[in-house]
């Protein structure tokens, strides 16, 4: 069973999909970064590569972002950060990107340099499913999953596709537009997750304006986990401006969404 696999079959508490962008806000602390997320708990880690036309991204990813390019993060850097920090986690790796960068780096050189550095899965947003044969293919022959994104407006044939090929689980997309913050989990969220579930049995992550508690208790009464990014990377920030511990301001974020700070 894959390191995905055991996370989502794992019994007990509301399953969380913890994001934060490779090279945030330095190399250095970017890994003590995904130790910390993996103690607070969080069930997957997705590690974002920082490209600089991140389509799907709001501002607050979208300036963790900068700040990661303007640190030097590549591509090949944050597969040597994932490899860096694997042995201390227990938790899968998940990369979430964008195809140009696999393609500069050349897919088979990517997908052998994600297979060493310990990934679990591969989340390329902007690859559309019907060109994604030779990339999950190369993924697979190297035991990593290929996930698929599906949204409010995705078709039944195309959501039925999606389910038919991903790997690993998949990734609903609440609501459309970018990542970022919101006050409530959207109203298109659990109508979305239905229409996943009638069609496979794959595990569904729900993210995009997942910041909260109790959004997070709410979402996983009908998804099998909930993805927070954007309310995380802000607390990278945060902490990096006033001078705070980082790592330690992301443990207990962890803690608090997953309702484990009291233990």
């Amino acid at each position: 069973m894959s390191r995905l696999a055991q996370a989502f079959a794992r019994p007990g508490q509301p399953k969380l999909v913890a994001f934060a962008t490779a090279g945030d806000p330095d190399v250095a602390r970017s890994a003590d970064v995904l130790r910390a997320m993996a103690r607070g708990g969080a069930d997957v880690l997705e590690v974002g590569v920082p490209f600089s036309d991140p389509i799907a991204d709001g501002p607050v990813i979208q300036r963790a972002i900068e700040r990661a390019l303007a640190g030097g993060t590549t591509m090949r850097r944050a597969l040597d950060l994932v490899r860096s920090v694997r042995p201390d986690l227990d938790v899968p790796v998940v990369l979430f990107t964008y195809v140009n960068p696999v393609l500069r780096m050349g897919t088979e050189e990517f997908v052998s340099r994600a297979a060493d550095a310990g990934v679990d899965g591969v989340l390329l947003l902007d690859l559309p499913i019907e060109e994604s044969a030779a990339t999950r293919d190369a993924l697979a022959r190297r035991g990593i999953d290929q996930i698929f994104l599906v949204s409010p407006t995705t078709t039944p044939a195309r959501l039925r596709e999606a389910a038919r090929l991903g790997r690993g689980f998949l990734y609903a997309i609440s609501r459309l537009g970018v990542t970022g913050a919101r006050d409530a989990v959207a109203e298109s969220a659990a109508p979305l997750v239905e229409r996943v579930r009638e069609v496979t049995s794959l595990p569904v992550a729900l993210g995009f304006g997942i910041s909260r508690p109790e959004h997070v208790r709410e979402v996983t009464r009908f998804a099998d986990a909930a993805v927070v990014g954007s309310a995380l990377v802000q607390v990278i920030a945060d902490a990096t401006r006033t001078g705070g511990d980082v790592p330690a301001r992301v443990e207990a974020f962890i803690r608090w969404l997953k309702g484990t700070s009291g233990e």
